[in-house]
């Protein structure tokens, strides 16, 4: 009896291609497109709007000849995705919406739909590759990069667990992007030429500011900018420890001088440099800190400013979270790895120590924008083995 898989055809070419790769290894497919957003008046205008990419999915499923239909999780995404996101900004962290987005729904809330229909497999069309051992008789799931380096996807599933890898297939992990686009063209999909989507996840282009004004009201505050010789960078500690390398420096409005105002800390994040709408400077102002108590934003000159750069950062044990569960570190123990704080971002050499109250990753080379909210991703070659929330 053929494996069934649903496959979560969002209407762009990558999950179009999955979809097509599965029927041919023989899967019985089926395709559910996920409606995550309603309101479309802080959506970018024809910037990929759901009922076009509705549209588009339900195309490529005539095409293979799948059954389609369309499941709307909007209730589930606010609730998971849009509230969290409100929340976060609000104390003044940046979350990342799509890591999210695959842990609370498209592995949570859409793989339960999915197992309901019958299915023993999810599939998207993530750029990342699932490989399985055996450690005493029981299956042992790895998430491995994309083949394409310029593509891979594996950050965005840095929070899948061992069930959730269980049930899940990457048609397309294998495959670089030029090949993925030449197999929709040979089978004239009509995602074939389809730009890639930009902005949330399965919303589509939104204009931020906006989106969060819903909840979050303009305040007016200051923007300080503080030099790069202040003497806060220059003050040395003798014995480096894991907390001190993991420092932030707490900023107060008369350590620096006011260069313009703001209409919200809340809407700023460390290493922006867009929407600060200050002139007369020598380089680009980039924000350095932002405190949402008192409603500051920190600036420095520069993205080689020192008030940029950390050598460490701390994850709570509460959000510390382990693929590779096997290989958990225990309390006083440490382990070199290769880390990145952000998408895309060229891995860089770390040491994870482990305490009782969280784990702490203290990189080789200063590291620009470390950014509370975000994701730390640590992989051990091309292999993803865990992540947490930065503190």
């Amino acid at each position: 009896m053929k494996k069934r898989v649903v496959v979560g055809l969002s209407g762009g070419v990558d999950s179009s291609v999955a979809a097509y790769l599965l029927q041919q290894e023989g899967y019985e497919v089926i395709g559910l497109f996920m409606k995550n957003w309603h309101d479309d008046s802080v959506t970018i205008s024809n910037e990929c709007p759901w009922l076009e990419d509705s549209n588009d999915a339900l195309l490529v499923a005539e095409i293979l000849g799948i059954p389609f239909q369309t499941v709307d999780l909007s209730e589930q995404y606010q609730e998971k995705i849009v509230d969290y996101m409100f929340s976060e900004y609000e104390k003044g962290r940046t979350p990342n919406p799509d890591v999210l987005c695959n842990r609370e729904i498209k592995f949570a809330v859409f793989l339960e739909i999915a197992l309901s229909l019958g299915a023993d497999y999810v599939a998207t069309g993530h750029y990342c590759q699932k490989r399985t051992t055996e450690i005493d008789g029981k299956p042992l799931y790895h998430l491995i990069a994309g083949a394409d380096t310029n593509k891979d996807q594996s950050y965005f599933l840095c929070q899948l667990s061992q069930e959730q890898l269980a049930k899940s297939l990457f048609p397309i992990g294998a495959l670089t992007k030029p090949q993925v686009r030449e197999i929709a063209t040979e089978m004239e999909l009509v995602t074939a030429e389809k730009k890639d989507s930009q902005g949330l996840c399965f919303i589509g282009k939104v204009r931020l500011p906006e989106f969060l004004q819903q909840k979050l009201q303009p305040k007016e505050g200051q923007i300080i900018q503080i030099d790069k010789n202040h003497p806060i960078y220059t003050s040395t500690d003798e014995a480096e420890t894991l907390a001190s390398l993991s420092h932030k420096i707490t900023y107060t409005p008369d350590m620096g001088k006011v260069v313009g105002k703001h209409q919200g800390a809340h809407y700023f994040t460390v290493g922006q440099r867009k929407g600060l709408n200050v002139g007369g400077t020598t380089e680009p102002l980039f924000v350095i800190a932002t405190d949402v108590v008192t409603n500051t934003i920190y600036t420095g000159l520069s993205s080689n400013h020192p008030g940029l750069f950390r050598r460490g950062l701390f994850i709570d044990a509460s959000e510390t979270h382990w693929i590779r569960t096997d290989l958990a570190l225990s309390v006083g123990e440490s382990k070199e790895v290769m880390a990145r704080i952000r998408y895309r971002q060229p891995l860089q050499k770390a040491t994870l120590h482990q305490e009782e109250k969280g784990m702490y990753v203290i990189f080789d080379e200063p590291q620009s924008a470390i950014t509370e909210g975000q994701f730390v991703a640590w992989y051990q070659e091309d292999e993803l083995l865990g992540s947490g929330v930065i503190a």
